[in-house]
């Protein structure tokens, strides 16, 4: 792996597609309950139909690890790009909600191998000292691609209709498949399919404790992550805010959020990973717990804008430790069964607060998720070292990530 990095390469073959998937799905995620609603939906089929997606991404963790190992991340990407292209096609004709059930889910299952194949791309080919920048711009890309695609859907709502914004999403997976299949393999590695490697079994029973510790706190940080997707809109709601206002209010949390993402590279390659993931827990869990007391739109844009820069801090971070505790030769097999781990998180936000809210009020669940945010940054504390570079915990050697037999 050369340590002279040409960056122009890498945003061809990683920013990118990566722009033009994240913008397809910004594009339609927030119009998939109301395509379901105009279908005939109940409101919680329609929020069983957004979920899909990412119950897809958490199925497809697993067998995305398998595929990129197998059969490589270029190819790995080609075809989950196609595969997500055909799911939205098949969202756009949708004429009944099961169909478009499918179509989201079948999306989120590709969208887990373009993650998963994307990250171990850039594991591959970027210097150790360098990698936390890439992961961190590799995420700073998404926010951007999500803050993009909303802009991009409305405009193909109001100048054709409300199912042609999946057609359009479809065309972005459409060129970023192109895009990667034009670029050439990854130089001096070996063909797949000539060396078997390690088993799943073998790889977590191998690196099962930095699954458990480092995993954990990636799992506290996803969770983090999602809660503040749930809890800041109904809060907004509950002080009487209009829909606009929310929408305003995220927006500007939003662009700073995407201000953060070079920041955060920069100081876990110079000072260490502990430098991101602590403080981003730490100010996440003072903007869950000071939400409670506002009582207005600027009090609520302020906490909103902190926990935006919390957020926009700690990208690149859960990707980043993944890629550091990765074996060698069985890196995207790993990286599956660490994305597994983490988007648990992702997906015990949203259900934490709907368990806590339907037994407290609203104000108790924000409370508690800082909680748990403080929690995760006590458990980093014990488990990350301050020294700058890669994690090398519980690997097989304290030079590098060592191989599995």
């Amino acid at each position: 792996m050369t340590q002279s990095l040409d960056w122009r390469r890498i945003a061809v073959a990683a920013y990118v597609p990566t722009l033009l998937v994240s913008t397809g799905h910004g594009a339609v995620l927030p119009l998939v309950a109301l395509t379901a609603r105009d279908m005939g939906a109940s409101l919680e089929v329609a929020a069983f139909l957004v979920a899909l997606f990412g119950f897809g991404q958490l199925i497809g963790d697993i067998p995305a690890g398998m595929i990129a190992s197998r059969f490589g991340e270029k190819r790995a990407l080609v075809g989950a790009a196609l595969l997500e292209a055909a799911a939205l096609l098949l969202c756009w004709q949708a004429s009944e909600v099961w169909m478009l059930g499918i179509g989201v889910f079948a999306a989120g299952l590709a969208g887990a191998v373009i993650g998963l194949a994307r990250q171990a791309y850039l594991t591959e080919v970027v210097p150790a000292h360098q990698r936390a920048r890439a992961l961190s711009t590799l995420g700073g890309v998404y926010r951007i691609g999500q803050f993009l695609g909303p802009m991009i859907g409305a405009l193909v709502v109001a100048t054709v209709n409300l199912s042609a914004a999946y057609a359009a999403a479809a065309a972005f997976s459409v060129v970023a498949a192109a895009l990667t299949a034009a670029l050439p393999d990854v130089q001096g590695r070996q063909p797949r399919g000539t060396v078997r490697g390690p088993g799943m079994v073998t790889i977590v029973r191998s690196r099962w404790k930095a699954l458990a510790t480092l995993g954990m706190g990636g799992m506290v940080i996803q969770l983090g992550r999602a809660a503040r997707l749930s809890v800041l809109p109904l809060w907004a709601e509950a002080v009487g805010l209009s829909p606009e206002t929310t929408a305003l209010i995220f927006a500007l949390a939003a662009l700073a959020d995407m201000s953060m993402f070079y920041p955060s590279g920069w100081i876990m390659d110079r000072f260490g990973r502990f430098y991101s993931a602590v403080p981003t827990l730490l100010v996440l869990g003072i903007g869950f717990a000071t939400l409670p007391l506002t009582r207005g739109a600027l009090t609520v844009t302020l906490v909103a804008i902190l926990l935006g820069v919390a957020n926009g801090f700690s990208a690149g971070i859960v990707m980043t430790l993944g890629s550091d505790s990765a074996p060698v030769n069985a890196r995207a097999k790993f990286l599956g069964a660490w994305r597994l781990l983490t988007d648990a998180g992702n997906a015990g936000g949203p259900l934490l607060v709907s368990a806590i809210v339907a037994l407290a009020p609203l104000w108790s669940a924000s409370v508690a998720i800082g909680a748990v945010c403080w929690l995760g940054a006590a458990w980093f504390t014990r488990w990350l070292p301050r020294r700058p570079g890669a994690v090398r915990m519980f690997l097989d050697d304290e030079t590098g990530p060592g191989t599995l037999k």
